[in-house]
């Protein structure tokens, strides 16, 4: 073997060595920085002050479920800090044992047990110091409830005996309530020395709840009693009182059992007091919203029938002014309609209306009638009296609404006739003036169409002068005639103007169509046709379509521009 084989050969073993030395080293090294952290997590589970917190708790002298809970508690620390210690702390010595000796992987493995070791450990510390903290907050909140509980019912005691009479009848039952609570909590405190910790905590949630249901009986008593000590009473002292001078006043009243209705609401008062000896607030705080209710109601028909005779003594002369100031409107209206339907024929039933408000205004004379000798002799009440008289002006308003209405509609009558009469000058003017129009355009002649629509505008003048010269007229077909009358005469205005216009405009198309007549034939065609319809046919609109047509063909725009030279120069045509 040569040198340098055995060179290479003790290199290499050089490499090795060094390479398992640095990794020995790391792996040592890690497993001592994990067992430092160990070490730390163990010192800081011994620095927790567990032992201090059991004793604390121990101290509050727990009872019943809370002892046992307590108990439970104490043994799983006492386990953890005996046996599950000195296990960590045999595991913790032999990492350190398989670590000095090169057993690295082992070493690495017993630190992850060590590991989970703590972990449990912490997660069992944690859980333990909960639970006493649950335990020791659990009681003061009791105590604490004990002792509020306890401050109201010495404020309860306090208030009965400095302030007794605010609670009326109730007072002896509010007394002994007192009594049965101080005896639950008596009770409470011989079953919780004795050892019986379940049995006290029922009896003490009675006595609290027993002390928080009497802490709210308490403050509503003196409201409930003020109403019916003194509000009720005063109130239905005054509501007699006021109701024996109202009768003294000669008032009555339509409530025929108004002062059972008193006496119904005082036997209430009283029921309602013997209810809060009891000290049932509940059903007392209800019949007492009632009781308001119903002395509300006696305010009110007093109130009401004191009100009702002011209107009525107010109102009495103005009704008795209204009903004959409607029977005179009446009577004229109907020498109206008479004197009326002498020249003109009604068709809304004037008479026949007219004659039902007589009807109406009769009843209403005849229950006044009715009501004076009983208002005199009071004998009937005010309201009564009132709502008769609200209905009366209602029916009364509603009358002369009516009359007026009906008289106007007859004096519209004569003015209407005046109007339509008027009409009848300005339709006469109106057709021979389109006569004389026609005429001074000297047309050759006019279509039947034409005329037969002048006779018909004609004929119904003539027919709307004929209504308007009867006896007795119909102004209501009279109208309708006027606004057919009026219709069609601005229908023949318009035709009118039509037909002259679409006769000078062919004329004037003619004219100028005359220049195409011989190199166009179709124009000359149309010009000999537009020739026929307008002196023979009178066609003159036909006439204009026939030769403007041409004239478009041949001269595209033509026929425009010559329709507005037409309007725009009409006076030069």
């Amino acid at each position: 073997m040569s040198n340098q084989v055995i060179i290479g050969v003790v290199i290499a073993i050089i490499v090795v060595v060094a390479v398992l030395y640095g990794v020995s080293f790391f792996m040592r090294r890690k497993n001592q920085e994990r067992l430092y952290v160990l070490e730390k997590r163990k010192e800081d589970l011994f620095d927790l002050p567990v032992i201090e917190e059991v004793d604390e708790v121990k101290k509050m002298h727990l009872v019943g479920q809370s002892q046992n809970t307590f108990r439970e508690w104490s043994q799983k620390w006492t386990e953890l800090s005996t046996s599950s210690f000195a296990d960590l702390e045999s595991q913790i010595f032999e990492v350190e044992n398989l670590n000095e000796t090169y057993r690295f992987m082992k070493a690495k493995a017993a630190v992850s047990e060590a590991e989970e070791i703590v972990s449990n450990m912490e997660a069992q510390v944690k859980e333990i110091r909960q639970g006493l903290k649950e335990l020791r907050e659990s009681e003061e909140r009791n105590s604490l409830q004990v002792q509020r509980a306890l401050d109201v019912y010495e404020e309860l005691k306090k208030a009965l005996r400095e302030s007794g009479s605010d609670f009326g009848p109730a007072y002896a039952e509010l007394q002994k309530q007192i009594k049965n609570i101080e005896i639950e909590f008596t009770q409470f405190v011989t079953l919780n020395t004795s050892g019986d910790p379940v049995e006290a905590r029922e009896v003490l949630e009675t006595a609290e709840n027993h002390t928080y249901e009497l802490e709210e009986t308490m403050k509503k008593i003196p409201a409930v009693y003020e109403e019916l000590s003194k509000t009720f009473p005063a109130q239905l002292k005054e509501i007699e009182e006021g109701y024996k001078k109202l009768l003294a006043d000669k008032f009555v009243f339509p409530e025929g059992n108004f002062a059972n209705d008193i006496q119904r609401v005082t036997r209430r008062v009283e029921n309602s007091t013997a209810d809060l000896a009891k000290a049932e607030v509940a059903i007392v705080e209800v019949a007492n919203r009632d009781t308001a209710q119903e002395i509300d109601d006696l305010y009110s028909v007093m109130e009401r029938e004191i009100e009702a005779k002011k209107y009525v003594l107010k109102n009495k002369p103005v009704i008795e002014e209204y009903i004959n100031h409607s029977l005179r409107n009446n009577r004229q209206l109907l020498i109206e309609i008479d004197h009326t339907t002498q020249s003109y024929t009604l068709n809304h039933n004037e008479l026949g209306r007219v004659r039902g408000f007589q009807t109406e205004i009769d009843e209403l004379t005849r229950r006044h009638g009715l009501i004076l000798p009983q208002l005199d002799n009071h004998e009937i009440a005010y309201s009564e009296v009132q709502a008769f008289y609200k209905d009366a002006y209602q029916i009364l308003d509603d009358i002369e609404s009516q009359q007026v209405e009906i008289d106007e509609s007859l004096r519209n009558l004569r003015e209407d006739e005046k109007i339509a009469q008027e009409k009848i000058e300005q339709f006469e003017f109106q057709l021979r003036n389109l006569k004389r129009y026609v005429e001074k355009n000297r047309l050759p002649g006019l279509a039947g169409e034409y005329l037969e629509f002048f006779f018909l505008a004609t004929d119904r003048v003539e027919d709307l002068s004929k209504l308007l010269n009867k006896i007795r007229i119909n102004m209501e077909e009279v109208n309708k005639l006027v606004a057919i009358c009026q219709e069609e005469i601005d229908l023949l205005d318009r035709r009118t103007k039509e037909l002259v216009d679409a006769a000078a405009l062919t004329e004037q198309m003619m004219q100028y169509a005359n220049r195409y007549r011989h190199s166009h034939p179709d124009v000359k065609a149309a010009i000999e046709h537009s020739l026929v319809l307008f002196n023979q046919e009178y066609r003159y609109q036909d006439a204009l379509d026939e030769i403007g047509t041409a004239l478009e063909r041949v001269e595209p725009g033509s026929f425009k521009r010559l329709e507005n030279f037409y309007f725009n120069h009409r006076d030069l045509v």
